[in-house]
């Protein structure tokens, strides 16, 4: 057994027993097994547990990048300070300035990316599992061999839930699925992405280098989805969609509640909150001028009239 296959045993273990729970329960209410319905369902129940549990995991990943966009003026001094000073030494006390930085603020440059690492265990599971599916092998766990079978010919919409855009002879109904589905992931990460800056952002640090790497992501991660997703069976598609859209409603939630101090969902939601009563609006009064008193103004005396004496005296 390799390394990358005895790291991912657990997850395989728990993922398979959370789908094999749900299908049994489905089964029990009346919807045939065999269904490919039943196990789209099954997927989506999955998604629906593997996501709640990463909550706390995305709620740090907020709270980081509130702190990352209010850290961004002092990084931008950190950068002033050492342009153009590219020794060694230099890079060096620029690093350990940044990570006291990033200490003295409680965040890590790593920690925004937590959610979505922690999710690629669960994502390599799943496709190891059903890529085993496809030739009929059984499951580390409760997916049977005969369950696998079950699962990876699965009918849904007219394709199985282990093809891919790629496999040879796919019918029209799988490249036509695969193909919506891999165009509304794709979509769904770009639209998530999206609102982070349109509406969580801070104008002020818009020429920062991290405002400038979240839109280097906005177009980079839905192209590796596009590029990617071709070679995904359905049921992996099913997941990764399902995922993406409880993450942009997430996301919409949490900018909504939760926005960036001085971002346009934050004075969004000042105004309802005044709107509702439950907040003050906050006017700034101008302060009033303070009158000048009139001073005549003394005209400056040139010498010769200074020396003249005036007419009367002796």
């Amino acid at each position: 057994m390799d390394i990358l296959a005895t790291i991912l045993w657990p997850f395989k273990w728990i993922l398979e027993a959370i789908l094999v729970s749900a299908h049994q329960v489905l089964s029990l209410i009346g919807l045939p097994a065999d269904e490919g319905y039943t196990w789209v369902i099954s997927i989506v129940v999955l998604v629906l547990i593997v996501r709640a549990a990463l909550i706390p995991l995305f709620v740090k990943q907020i709270k980081t990048q509130r702190t990352m966009y209010t850290m961004q003026p002092e990084i931008q001094k950190l950068q002033k300070k050492y342009k153009g000073k590219n020794d060694r030494d230099s890079r060096e006390r620029m690093a350990k300035e940044q990570m006291e930085l990033y200490k003295k603020h409680g965040s890590s440059p790593f920690s925004s990316c937590l959610p979505l690492i922690a999710q690629m265990p669960v994502f390599f599971s799943l496709f190891s599992t059903l890529t085993e599916a496809q030739h009929s092998k059984p499951g580390v766990g409760l997916l049977s061999k005969e369950l696998s079978y079950s699962f990876a010919h699965s009918s849904f919409l007219g394709a199985n839930l282990a093809d891919t855009f790629t496999t040879p002879g796919a019918s029209d109904s799988v490249r036509i699925i695969a193909g919506i589905m891999i165009v509304l992931m794709s979509a769904s990460q770009f639209i998530t992405q999206k609102q982070i800056m349109a509406k969580n952002q801070n104008p002020d640090i818009q020429n920062s280098q991290f405002a400038q790497t979240q839109k280097i992501m906005l177009y980079v991660f839905p192209v590796i989805f596009l590029i990617s997703g071709i070679s995904f069976p359905l049921g992996v598609l099913i997941y990764w969609l399902v995922s993406n859209f409880w993450t942009m409603g997430q996301q919409y939630f949490v900018i909504r509640r939760m926005p960036t101090p001085g971002s346009l969902a934050h004075k969004e939601r000042e105004a309802r909150m005044i709107k509702k009563g439950k907040a003050t609006a906050v006017e700034e009064t101008p302060a009033e001028p303070t009158p000048e008193t009139p001073t005549q103004r003394t005209q400056p005396l040139s010498k010769a009239r200074a020396k003249k004496k005036p007419k009367g005296r002796k």
